[in-house]
């Protein structure tokens, strides 16, 4: 029993590190977001008198950019939100869905999803979770 707890103490911890990474790599569309802005506002002009790129450009880059970011960091919280329900032993089928979820993200994802199903799926572990209601 013991090296159950242990699991998930270790898997929470994880959850925590991989949910703080896909929030600081959610933040990569900000260039693009950025880049957006400064087509839209008519900061980027064209070199010898050319006309710079249309404005509905820079709104395409500013909406997918914000799709992307704010996508990401949706992610990145259900990640660190079961992290701290790995820890209370509780919310397991949230727990499960998650660690399928990440089995997505390659390559740390796929680790930590894959290793949290295997934890999960053992009995012991069941009834952890059971009695953590």
């Amino acid at each position: 029993m013991d090296q159950n707890l242990e699991h998930l103490r270790l898997l929470s911890i994880f959850h925590y590190i991989v949910g703080g990474l896909s929030a600081l790599f959610a933040c990569f569309p900000c260039f693009h977001l950025a880049f957006g802005l400064a087509i839209l506002f008519g900061a980027m002009h064209g070199s010898h008198g050319q006309e710079g790129p249309p404005a509905f450009v820079g709104g395409i880059l500013i909406v997918v950019a914000a799709v992307l970011i704010l996508l990401g960091w949706s992610v990145a919280l259900a990640i660190i939100v079961a992290g701290k329900f790995l820890a209370g032993h509780s919310r397991y089928t949230y727990c499960l869905v998650v660690a399928a979820i990440e089995c997505l993200f390659m390559p740390f994802g796929t680790v930590l999803g894959v290793f949290t199903i295997i934890v999960l799926i053992r009995p012991e572990v069941k009834t952890l979770f059971q009695e953590g209601r």
